[in-house]
């Protein structure tokens, strides 16, 4: 039987591929696929280069760095009045209210701590 051209047809995103992988079912068949290749002796272990150890201390401050320019949202009840002046105070700056009120939380954490 001849083959169909592939003529006409519209290819996969790389989107869907990923997303497919990333599912369950894609994680099963490459979970599959390695111990097939495993047991075949397909799989080759190379010494590569060695990687020496990270220090403690860079890791250290790579987490602190990470964790100073991660955010969580969080729900707080503040007076009316205190969000009005941030919204004021944001209308004059040009930026976001939600803007000024971390800039005045993380100064006075600041100035507390």
């Amino acid at each position: 039987m001849p083959r169909k051209s592939g003529k006409g047809q519209d290819p996969k995103p790389a989107r869907d591929e990923s997303d497919w992988y990333a599912s369950a079912q894609g994680r099963r068949q490459t979970q599959r696929e390695f111990e097939r290749a495993l047991k075949n002796g397909a799989l080759i272990r190379s010494a590569g280069a060695r990687v020496q150890r990270t220090s403690p201390d860079i890791l250290d401050a790579l987490l602190a760095q990470a964790k100073a320019n991660a955010t969580r949202p969080v729900s707080i009840r503040l007076p009316i009045g205190d969000i009005e002046l941030a919204r004021s105070i944001a209308a004059k700056r040009g930026i976001g209210y939600q803007t000024v009120l971390k800039d005045a939380i993380r100064r006075g954490l600041k100035r507390a701590g």
